[in-house]
């Protein structure tokens, strides 16, 4: 059986966001236990701060993706490491892209995007590129896909969390209220009976 499609494609220029994404980098942990104030693990070029701010955005996007029912590919560029392009598949909804040996997010999503239309499991998918480069933007742009700037991401991964919170919350504590109200009101006085330890009055 096929796996179902979701409602669109979302491809994720993963350093760029998490350089924009104060929230990954304010509290990447030191090796001393304590917690790093205003750091940039971009900037540093520690090879713990980088996998602890991928963790986190990866994090932050799977819920996001399961949320919004995407199918989301986070891209991160080789750099110097000299290994083969390999992807992960965390959930349903997200996979890890590692680019290859010198090649770039850029090139990797400039590729998927001229490649989007003509695969036939995306014929009728929406594609979103996430990322604040600017040659990134008109390259998406260009080949018909839809752009969000790595601040909008943002914006939009807090903005369904606070959405998801939401949805849950009241679902937990009024399904008990919501199914005693739909009872008529006999019912109701059983059901109060039986939960104050009353005798029931069949009459």
């Amino acid at each position: 059986m096929p796996p179902s499609r979701k409602q669109a494609v979302l491809l994720v220029d993963g350093y760029n966001v998490i350089g924009a994404w104060t929230d990954l980098h304010d509290s990447v942990p030191q090796t001393n236990g304590q917690r790093r104030t205003k750091h940039n693990p971009l900037q540093s070029g520690s090879q713990a701060d980088l996998e602890a701010a991928r963790a986190k955005l990866v994090e932050a996007l799977i819920n996001y993706s399961a949320f919004e029912d995407y199918e989301t590919k986070v891209v991160f560029d080789a750099y110097s490491r000299d290994a083969p392009a390999y992807c992960e598949v965390i959930t349903p909804n997200l996979s890890i892209h590692y680019t290859d040996f010198l090649e770039t997010a850029d090139t990797f999503i400039e590729k998927f995007c001229a490649a989007f239309r003509h695969d036939l499991q995306y014929s009728a998918s929406r594609l979103i590129v996430a990322t604040s480069d600017r040659a990134q933007q008109l390259t998406a742009i260009g080949f018909g896909a839809e752009w969000i700037s790595s601040l909008q991401l943002i914006s939009n991964v807090d903005f369904s969390a606070t959405r998801s919170k939401r949805r849950h919350r009241p679902q937990k504590q009024s399904s008990g209220r919501f199914l005693f109200n739909s009872l008529d009101p006999k019912a109701q006085a059983r059901l109060s009976a039986l939960r104050h330890g009353l005798p029931l009055d069949d009459t």
